[in-house]
């Protein structure tokens, strides 16, 4: 987590799903790309060997290869995997999600005690919230940024 950091605490460490990382690197300026700008900068990413191997398995695929040459793609990965939050795998007692191969980012923000995940992903998505765990879309994160940016500027006017 960064000092200097100007996002809530509740975004200074975050996990990201894996189709959001992808959607971010396809389309630069679109609002994953965006934020994940903003929590490389502001905060860090959380990832376990699991999450961070998903990342890793899928950039790799041959349909990714007009996008990315081989040295983009690894020095992509080097920087996500240096600046990371790293937590263990755990396992999980029962299954959240309809989809178990998506309980490995539910029980990483868990076990690193994050407040929000951030997926397109619809079997995560209809569980939100989870306890204190919200599950947003990448245009809800950044609406719930923009907000309370507004009341931090509305709050500084008075």
């Amino acid at each position: 987590m960064r000092a200097d950091s100007r996002l809530p605490p509740y975004y200074q460490q975050v996990v990201v799903d894996t189709n959001v990382i992808i959607s971010a690197v396809l389309a630069p300026r679109g609002i994953p790309a965006l934020l994940l700008k903003r929590f490389l900068r502001e905060g860090q990413l959380v990832f376990s060997a699991a999450t961070f191997d998903e990342l890793n398995t899928r950039l790799w695929r041959p349909k990714f290869d007009p996008y990315f040459t081989l040295e983009e793609r690894q020095a992509f990965l080097h920087a996500m995997a240096s600046s990371a939050l790293w937590c263990e795998d755990i396992q999980a007692e029962g299954a959240w999600c309809r989809d178990p191969d998506d309980d490995k980012f539910i029980a990483v923000a868990l076990a690193a005690q994050t407040t929000r995940l951030i997926t397109g992903d619809a079997d995560l998505l209809c569980l939100d919230p989870l306890d204190a765990l919200r599950i947003l879309t990448p245009r809800q994160a950044q609406d719930e940024l923009a907000l309370l940016s507004d009341c931090r500027s509305a709050s500084a006017d008075f």
